[in-house]
């Protein structure tokens, strides 16, 4: 994949560049500029600190949209070397977009549950550009379920701009198969730990978004709408989408300030597509440790925990 770089990234490609000329130029032997790099490598520190430390809520969105950042399968086959891919919804057809099946980790028995997306547009065609048609959500209940039956915990990692709303998938019943997995999803009787690794769009993300525990990446965001869908809405602009995304607070901690986030993950200084071994490892450790904890509870309690989390979410007040 060629070079992305977004907007506010371009300071740090320019130092870059300057590097890069630099150790060109000391390979020739005529000259050392050790020492010149050296200090450029100290100011793209100091630099990439003071950016990413100050990022809006735009910006974030836009790093969550990375076409470097690793996708649900570069973390799956990371951490399960040995994961089985499961297809098909046993009604109509197998959704590319929507991976399903079961790994190890550490010896823990997963079923991993991830939308994916594409890293060129051959790929992305391949998977819808990670838009689920109701055949997606279908198989991931299907999977899910077999889950419950061998008492295997479920892993679902959320990365996606929305469902996919074409006219076959509301034909073959797009809001059913999502209100179906969130009807479904409340009541499965083993630990449902979510993971947002990106983009968390709509009913498209909510329709495997159901757990006990809702973890976001560092630079991801998660949202009832996207911010062009908003601004569209809002203003009948899209280019109001900066706009948008301020006002939905759509960040991992929005989402934390508002209790709907239970943990944030950090991501490597610049974001998880600067170094994708380091966050995948992180999310694996997170994981052994949530799962970890939410195995000390029975079934039961498990179930009542889940309803009362989403119970608490919102803020309302009667007036006579």
């Amino acid at each position: 994949m060629a070079e992305f770089h977004l907007d506010f990234e371009k300071p740090i490609v320019k130092l870059d560049d300057k590097i890069e000329t630099l150790r060109s130029k000391s390979l020739t032997g005529k000259q050392d500029f050790s020492g010149e790099i050296s200090q450029l490598n100290e100011e793209r520190q100091t630099l990439i600190k003071e950016i990413y430390s100050n990022l809006t809520r735009w910006q974030r969105v836009q790093l969550a949209r990375h076409p470097r950042r690793p996708y649900s399968l570069d973390y799956i086959t990371r951490m399960s070397p040995d994961f089985l891919e499961l297809h098909g919804d046993r009604h109509f057809s197998d959704d590319k977009s929507l991976v399903a099946g079961i790994g190890t980790i550490d010896g823990i028995h997963i079923t991993y549950i991830g939308q994916q997306k594409g890293k060129n547009t051959k790929e992305n065609l391949y998977r819808n550009f990670g838009m689920s048609k109701p055949e997606g959500y279908r198989k991931a209940l299907r999977i899910m379920k077999m889950s419950a039956k061998y008492n295997r915990p479920v892993v679902c990692l959320l990365d996606t701009p929305g469902a996919y709303p074409g006219l076959g998938a509301e034909e073959r019943g797009q809001a059913e198969a999502i209100a179906r997995n969130l009807l479904e999803m409340t009541v499965l009787p083993v630990p449902i730990l979510i993971i947002v690794i990106g983009e968390g769009a709509s009913g498209g993300a909510l329709g495997v978004g159901i757990g006990d525990r809702l973890l976001m990446l560092e630079n991801t965001w998660f949202s009832v709408i996207s911010p062009e869908g908003c601004a569209s809405i809002l203003w009948r602009d899209a280019g109001k989408a900066e706009e948008a995304a301020e006002a939905l607070k759509v960040t991992a901690s929005d989402l934390k300030e508002l209790e709907i986030c239970d943990r944030i993950i950090e991501e490597p200084l610049g974001g998880a597509h600067r170094n994708k071994d380091e966050v995948v490892q992180t999310v694996k450790n997170i994981i052994v440790e949530e799962l970890q904890l939410l195995s000390q509870f029975t079934t039961e309690e498990l179930i009542d925990i889940r309803h009362k989390k989403y119970e608490r979410i919102g803020h309302w007040q009667e007036v006579s």
